[in-house]
């Protein structure tokens, strides 16, 4: 039995796929429309994108600092990215459309976050990656970053991919 070498992971997508999963991610999951959530660049490898600070939200008023629930979720956001990204990549062989319908049953299933530091700025960057992508579960590592590239939280997560 002869085995075949797996398909090389491309550098970048189509602009179709882009365009769609940027609509799918800014616009139709609402939620991240209330973090204010925006994709900078999506890669077959790694994802990245960011927030600005608005006064919805402040956890700690005496401080404008960021509350932890939204830097929890701009992660967890952030990491079901990463797999979006890591199962177009892996499916290159269908059509951009076809692999935006791949995403229905994605969901999370483990979040662990480490924060580092205060979330004190007016724009936070926002980084993930995928580690491993199995046929049922993908693990990611992300991280928040602050204005000065200073990073303030990490996390580590587990998705469900079928």
């Amino acid at each position: 039995m002869t085995r075949h070498a797996p398909s090389p992971v491309p550098d970048t997508f189509e602009p179709e796929f882009v365009t769609g999963l940027k609509q799918i991610f800014e616009e139709k999951i609402v939620f991240n429309q209330v973090l204010g959530l925006k994709i900078n660049e999506l890669r077959p490898a790694y994802v990245t994108g960011h927030i600005a600070m608005r006064h919805e939200l402040v956890g700690h008023y005496s401080y404008n600092r960021i509350h932890g629930g939204v830097i929890s979720a701009c992660l967890d956001a952030m990491g079901g990215l990463a797999v979006m990204a890591a199962i177009g990549a892996r499916h290159m062989d269908e059509a951009p459309m076809q692999r935006l319908h791949r995403f229905a049953k994605l969901g999370t299933i483990d979040l662990r976050i480490d924060y580092l530091r205060p979330g004190i700025g007016e724009r936070f960057d926002l980084r993930a990656e995928v580690l491993r992508l199995g046929s049922r579960v993908a693990s990611t590592r992300m991280e928040f970053c602050g204005p000065d590239g200073r990073l303030m939280a990490t996390g580590a997560g587990a998705y469900i991919v079928s």
